[in-house]
């Protein structure tokens, strides 16, 4: 039940994100989005691809009983951390607090599923 929240939240937090990554539908949060990004040195193609890993993740992170439900938490989470490290290098922690929520909650849904993963890996 708690896992299946979990992932809702998450899913639906990175729909959001990642359309806005790739298509700019909503102007406004684009640019502040694509002006953060460039402040880190990265520019609208690395932005665009950490918005399809966000899609990536938020699409196959239901499938948990498959390997590649617990692959899509680990794209979230690796989302996470990159989103995390950027904060805290180039701005403040306090800006880094959603990257650091969904951080947790992908490092929960992956914990919760990634034997799966390393069985098929192993196999």
């Amino acid at each position: 039940m708690i896992l299946n929240i979990v992932i809702g939240l998450l899913s639906a937090f990175f729909l959001f994100a990642s359309s806005i990554k790739i298509f700019g539908w909503q102007k406004k949060v684009f640019e502040i989005q694509l002006d953060m990004f460039e402040s880190y040195g990265l520019n609208r193609q690395i932005m665009f691809l950490v918005g399809c890993t966000e899609l990536f993740g938020a699409t196959t992170i239901w499938f948990q009983s498959s390997w590649i439900g617990p692959l899509g938490a680990l794209a979230l989470l690796c989302t996470s951390i990159g989103a995390i490290f950027c904060h805290l290098v180039f701005d403040t922690w306090k800006q880094g607090i959603p990257a650091m929520v969904t951080g947790t909650l992908s490092a929960f849904v992956f914990s919760t599923g990634y034997s799966t993963l390393l069985s098929a890996l192993l196999h």
